[in-house]
């Protein structure tokens, strides 16, 4: 018997349209949260950052491929993982279906991370992923746009992360066991290493040959773009985290990892 509340239909449908009337609202506050993105101001970019893609070398502006919107997905793989985080994997298994809808609407997406392209290759085709991935290993781009910091940030804090300072996480306190570390070993690595690369997504515009940023999130400012969450919300457990905290590493997994898979 199910401890969960129990109703008729008639109650049933009582309690969902008040609950439609809170979504109709949160709809409405997310349009209007829409608007004011696309008002933000634009920052230009003088700075030059190179890029290592399947092409070859590109600038960021060669990253527009002809369009003139872009988005990019700050996709945590650091120089010494061996395989890309578990979140930014689950979250990057839905870029294959709607990148070329984006394309078509005038917005190149994009994947970028700090590690070499090989690496980035390898775990692409593994992934199965069709969508453009560029490496900045050799480009400021990751720290200045505070998704990376070095261990010489790490130890000192002060660099950024969600618009805020980060406090100093001396590597030799960091855990080596339990949740937190048993997730850093999901890419190779252990949970200082792992904790310089931050998840993130930036926009930019390409205007007159001229490239502009124009938004950035991190954190839980990606949730609405985790397709896996936006099912697991309108699912009678939701998305069950209380499970994560006991079992982080089979919480979810890459999607060839489950044993079915």
């Amino acid at each position: 018997m199910t401890e969960h509340k129990v109703a008729t239909r008639g109650e049933w449908l009582d309690a969902r349209l008040k609950l439609l009337d809170v979504e109709k609202e949160h709809t409405r506050r997310g349009d209007e949260v829409a608007r004011q993105r696309q008002d933000l101001p634009w920052v230009k970019l003088d700075k030059r950052y190179p890029f290592e893609t399947d092409e070859g070398s590109a600038s960021l502006a060669d990253l527009f491929r002809g369009r003139s919107q872009l988005l990019v997905y700050h996709f945590m793989f650091g120089p010494d993982f061996t395989g890309g985080c578990l979140s930014c994997s689950a979250i990057a298994d839905g870029f294959n279906g709607f990148a070329i809808h984006l394309s078509h609407h005038d917005v190149m997406l994009w994947a970028v991370s700090r590690a070499p392209l090989e690496k980035l290759q390898a775990y692409k085709r593994r992934m199965g992923w069709s969508f453009p991935w560029a490496s900045s290993s050799d480009s400021d781009f990751n720290f200045d746009f505070d998704v990376s910091l070095s261990e010489q940030q790490q130890r000192a804090g002060g660099a950024g992360y969600n618009f805020r300072d980060l406090p100093p996480q001396p590597p030799e306190q960091a855990p080596t066991e339990g949740p937190v570390a048993d997730w850093a070993a999901t890419t190779g690595t252990d949970f200082p290493t792992y904790s310089r690369e931050r998840p993130g997504m930036s926009a930019f515009a390409l205007e007159d040959g001229t490239v502009y940023h124009t938004y950035s999130t991190y954190a839980r400012g990606l949730d609405s773009l985790w397709g896996m969450y936006q099912w697991l919300d309108r699912a009678p457990l939701g998305r069950n985290e209380a499970r994560g905290e006991h079992d982080p590493i089979n919480f979810y997994l890459r999607h060839d990892e489950y044993e079915d898979a």
